[in-house]
């Protein structure tokens, strides 16, 4: 064996020696592509992903899809062949892992806090269509969180909408932490509240806060709810987590509750958060949410107008339509159902 053929051969040895290793070590990235949609108008298995009791209801007409990023699940890891080949996949992208998944927080912490998001989001996207389509909307303070075995763990429930507080009853968040606060440690404190819509007293007693000695404590917390007659609920045939299906939920719901279709027949995609008040915020993977609009044959997708410069020189035969509010989205919608509608509605990208 010459020294040339001996050295090519410690040469190869060598780069499979480094190859292999490198093509399965995990790299600190999230792979984000295209996952899909789903027709919030439609039915999974027979059942309406969105189904509503309690209002009357219209007939609808057309295809509204909430789009679907897929990424890298918090208890998978991405190699670095798989980090490169996203990166350079069109509609595809890679994110820093810490920028995706909070350090310290496990697979399960993760999944449990996107569902969180995706209840909020429903919930709020409810109080936002009813708003709209003039149905009335109550707001109560709620318990939004129960501290684990502080005083009133199992007894108040996140969710419960506090009627009263000692016989007093408010509408004000502050005034309820202060109806608390007036009781000393070792008091009860007696709560009316509704729960599942069924008003229920309870009875909690205080302890002495670790953080203030000689302060009341019950451990929950309090938020705004919203108390309302319409019984709305969603099915998506899935496990989705995120809050970026907000404004499609509302939409879906809004044309489902008023008399005139929202959609004119179109396809109509779109994604954004949503407050109760109608406020749509930014959200993630708008390129790759865009993609999958395209993938299933949307003709408009409604873009939250803070995600805008996001898609500066992406090409689309999409209507890209801008929206800041649930009443804007509502009003843009209307203006393309009119002869030259797609003209005169405000577009992301001009």
């Amino acid at each position: 064996m010459t020294r040339q053929t001996w050295t090519a051969l410690v040469s190869a040895v060598l780069f499979v020696a480094l190859a292999v290793p490198l093509a399965v070590l995990p790299v600190p990235f999230v792979a984000w592509s295209p996952g899909g949609t789903a027709d919030v108008l439609g039915e999974v298995d027979g059942t309406p992903l969105i189904a509503i009791e309690g209002i009357p209801t219209f007939a609808t007409a057309g295809q509204l899809d909430l789009t679907i990023v897929s990424e890298t699940s918090a208890d998978s890891r991405l190699t670095l062949p798989e980090a490169l080949l996203t990166y350079w996949l069109p509609g595809r992208d890679t994110l820093p892992r810490d920028a995706v998944y909070p350090p310290g927080r496990s697979a399960d912490e993760v999944q449990a806090a996107a569902t969180q998001m995706m209840r909020t989001s429903q919930d709020d996207a409810v109080v936002a269509a009813l708003r709209a389509a003039d149905q009335p909307v109550e707001q109560m303070p709620a318990v939004t969180s129960v501290a684990v075995g502080g005083p009133a763990y199992d007894v108040l429930l996140p969710g419960d909408l506090v009627v009263s507080v000692d016989g007093v009853t408010s509408s004000d968040v502050d005034a309820v932490v202060d109806q608390i606060r007036n009781h000393r440690p070792s008091e009860p404190v007696d709560f009316v509240v509704l729960r599942d819509r069924v008003r229920t007293t309870v009875k909690v007693v205080t302890a002495d806060s670790a953080n203030a000695p000689g302060t009341a404590f019950i451990g929950i917390t309090l938020g705004p709810g919203y108390l309302y007659d319409p019984k709305i609920t969603f099915d998506l045939g899935e496990q989705l987590g995120g809050p970026s299906a907000g404004l499609v939920f509302a939409l879906g719901i809004y044309d489902k509750i008023t008399a005139d279709p929202l959609l004119g027949g179109r396809t109509v995609a779109g994604t954004g958060s949503i407050t109760p008040s109608g406020d749509i915020g930014a959200i993630g993977g708008v390129r790759q949410k865009l993609a999958s609009a395209e993938r299933a044959g949307a003709t408009v997708f409604l873009v939250p107008s803070s995600n805008c410069d996001e898609l500066a020189g992406v090409r689309s035969d999409l209507t890209l339509v801008k929206v800041s509010t649930l009443s804007q989205a509502i009003q843009q919608l209307r203006v393309l159902g009119i002869p030259g509608g797609e003209q005169r509605v405000t577009r992301c990208v001009e």
